[in-house]
């Protein structure tokens, strides 16, 4: 702030804190001296060659800050929509798991589920179950059956010690074990362990964008999903 002499004010006293200071502590000082108040002129927010008056600058801020609010509760609206769709797709799901009979049915309607509630046409189930099981005339496309020390699997290892869900891109050997190696039009992957430590396998969730799926992005559904699934595969 450059310093003016004011008359029974010291030159060196008048700083930007003083000044502040004192309008703070007498909010009436331009109702005392309205004359003063239309008087004043501020540099333009965007066109620093013209000026505005003080109330008109209060006002085009108080105009930003409330349209910076509206953009905040459109975001906030958005995302509370899309965690409700989603809340509403884990219903259905939760609804065919209750339906399946047993497991060829309990496969059948993760993938009908994955394919037309979350429109997940990517999608695959990755369980680990012993020979002879009911799966393995199945035929299944959307299921992929193996034993956790298959070689496939090495490179999944962390992520099912870790129990936790997983999102972003992933190594093109785990792409192509996953969703074959003509499938080029991978660009994210949602990886969700089933069972404590994965010791039932792992759902992959597939998409084109490249930004769909994403490290910084919230788990929380992922893990209620995997939870659904683990509960309806060993019940």
């Amino acid at each position: 702030m450059t310093t003016h002499s004011v008359r029974g004010v010291k030159e060196d006293a008048m700083t930007d804190d003083r000044v502040a200071d004192y309008l703070q502590t007498n909010p009436d000082f331009f109702e005392r001296n309205a004359a003063l108040l239309a008087k004043l002129r501020l540099p333009h927010l965007r066109d620093r060659t013209a000026t505005v008056s003080l109330v008109e600058r209060q006002v085009e801020v108080l105009r930003e800050r409330n349209q910076a609010l509206e953009r905040r509760l459109k975001e906030l609206v958005d995302v509370a929509r899309a965690n409700d769709a989603l809340a509403d797709r884990i219903h259905r799901l939760a609804q065919r798991l209750i339906r399946a009979g047993d497991l060829p049915a309990t496969v059948a309607a993760i993938e009908t589920s994955m394919r037309e509630d979350f429109e997940a046409m990517h999608s695959v189930l990755v369980l680990f179950l012993p020979a002879g099981n009911a799966l393995e005339s199945a035929g299944l496309r959307f299921l992929r059956i193996t034993e956790p020390a298959d070689a496939n699997m090495k490179s999944f290892e962390s992520l099912l010690a870790s129990g936790k869900p997983r999102c972003g891109q992933i190594r093109d050997s785990q792409r192509d074990y996953l969703f074959g190696a003509d499938t080029v039009e991978i660009g994210s992957v949602a990886l969700t362990p089933l069972g404590p430590k994965g010791n039932l396998g792992l759902l992959a969730i597939g998409a084109s964008d490249a930004e769909r799926f994403h490290p910084a992005m919230s788990t929380d559904f992922l893990i209620r999903i995997g939870d659904l699934i683990a509960h309806a595969l060993t019940r």
